[in-house]
């Protein structure tokens, strides 16, 4: 398998952008070597510009839920192109979409689209600051929510500790409101509430998707809800990441919880840039016109997005893959693991819905922590493998991979062979 073309790329790309990429994750950091530049993708399918195929295991991070290019979506966004691009004024599909989200959620009645997860959860927040009159918010080790200042904090050596700044450019005042606490372990959460009594809200991934997938344990979500509550803090839900991928609508139906504001992801515009937030109307009536939170954007509702947005959700509520992804992820899961026995590596496989990770560990993954345990050299050289044999997965050790309802068995079987080879290279390195 040749790369000449993208290292080509790359190389030509170092010199008018920054690392040669738009996004960290794409240099390859993690995993050596240089990164790959796709060219097109189709169904389960996506080409990189040397011709290579692989099965896609990334999808744009989550979005591209009915694979790429779906007919119905790929019509509907033909149709709306040819009516104008943006407008900076209202439209009707954004009124369909809104019932559509709202009807998927049960705490939802009213929704604002922005324009990306990370705007979603930088206004849910700026809400339950308005909401609570509060500052102060909890966010958990592990979960990524956009790179906003306020929440690029690392969490230091102890659970209850204050933030300090998790990037250059972020002065220490603006993560001076943050508070980090451990996911799954409600005493952590406990000692910041005991602490302080100006807490507006709890911010969490309900499954957390970017330390790789880490599942609350027992019933630890409906006890965080309790606990905000009773300190007169509000839950907010990040499921920019989850929406849509266990269940048509949020993981907190399945995990049975009700956040008071959920923020969505780029799932609702088919993969186009868009975003949400949203929560009840005693909430929500906060926000400008109606109340005095302020949050606008020229492209919000963007038509496009709209258009991808209504005929995605539609077409998989009419389809619901629900039970084929389980079925899928579970034998995706099955492969993982008895290959990695049959060749004598350490592996813990977490799984919920059409969401996975592999961490190269012995540990059981619940939290960051146990995360960081795992061997990402060993996951370089998978990953690697795993590319040469025809299967694209995240180029980190922390990201989760997805499903989408255009695999096939066809795809399974590319999948089970390359993680054979792969985990034989893991062994031998």
């Amino acid at each position: 398998m040749s790369f000449k073309k993208s290292q080509k790329l790359y190389t030509k790309g170092l010199q008018h952008l920054v690392g040669a990429v738009n996004s960290p994750v794409r240099a390859f950091a993690s995993v050596g070597g240089n990164p790959l530049f796709i060219k097109k993708a189709k169904g389960s399918k996506i080409v990189d510009v040397d011709d290579n195929k692989y099965v896609d295991l990334v999808l744009s991070y989550g979005p591209m839920i009915l694979g790429h290019r779906h007919k119905k979506v790929e019509k509907a966004v033909k149709n709306t192109l040819k009516k104008g691009y943006s407008f900076g004024a209202s439209t009707e599909n954004e009124i369909k979409l809104a019932k559509i989200v709202c009807d998927a959620f049960p705490g939802m009645d009213k929704v604002r689209f922005v324009n990306s997860g990370t705007e979603a959860v930088l206004s849910g927040i700026r809400l339950a600051r308005a909401f609570t009159g509060k500052d102060k918010i909890i966010k958990f080790s592990g979960c990524y929510h956009g790179h906003q200042d306020a929440l690029l904090v690392a969490a230091g050596s102890g659970l209850a500790t204050l933030s300090l700044p998790g990037s250059k450019g972020v002065p220490e005042g603006a993560v001076k409101n943050t508070l980090i606490a451990e996911y799954n372990n409600l005493e952590s959460v406990k000692a910041h509430f005991e602490k302080y009594d100006d807490i507006a809200g709890v911010i969490i991934e309900p499954v957390g998707g970017n330390m790789g997938v880490v599942i609350p344990q027992n019933d630890f979500l409906k006890e965080l809800k309790e606990l905000a509550h009773k300190n007169g803090a509000v839950l907010i839900a990040d499921e920019v990441m989850t929406g849509f991928r266990s269940t048509f609508g949020g993981a907190q139906e399945k995990l049975g919880v009700v956040a008071d504001i959920t923020c969505l992801g780029k799932v609702i515009g088919g993969g186009f840039p868009v975003g949400a937030y949203g929560a009840r109307n005693e909430i929500m009536e906060n926000v400008a016109p109606l109340g005095g939170m302020y949050q606008a954007g020229t492209l919000s509702g963007n038509p496009i997005a709209m258009a991808g947005g209504i005929s995605t959700l539609t077409e998989l509520k009419k389809q619901n893959p629900y039970d084929k992804f389980e079925e899928i992820g579970g034998i995706i899961e099955v492969i993982l693991l008895e290959t990695a026995k049959k060749y004598n590596v350490d592996l813990s496989v977490n799984r919920f819905g059409s969401m996975l990770n592999p961490f190269f560990t012995k540990t059981k993954v619940t939290n960051f922590k146990e995360a960081q345990t795992s061997d990402t050299q060993k996951f370089a050289v998978f990953f690697w493998e795993m590319i040469k044999n025809g299967v694209f997965l995240p180029p980190s050790q922390f990201e989760a991979w997805f499903l989408n309802s255009a695999i096939s068995e066809k795809d399974i079987k590319v999948i089970a062979d390359a993680t054979d080879k792969a985990m034989q290279k893991v062994a031998n390195s």
